[in-house]
């Protein structure tokens, strides 16, 4: 898995972990969207960082 692509298996089985919802894979920022939270979650070297501390707010 490079770091400009996420395994849609990968990302079947992850969720935001503040709702437990589904989450968007935003591969231009490589970011996981959880539309519920208001939440991305930041990819780096291709590993989702799946803490609320590190996701950034959304508008």
């Amino acid at each position: 898995m490079s770091s400009t692509t996420l395994s849609s298996k990968l990302l079947e089985m992850l969720v935001c972990p503040l709702t437990k919802g589904p989450l968007k894979y935003d591969q231009e920022h490589q970011e996981l969207i959880s539309e519920k939270a208001k939440l991305a979650y930041p990819i780096r070297d291709g590993v989702p960082i799946m803490l609320v501390d590190e996701a950034r707010k959304l508008d």
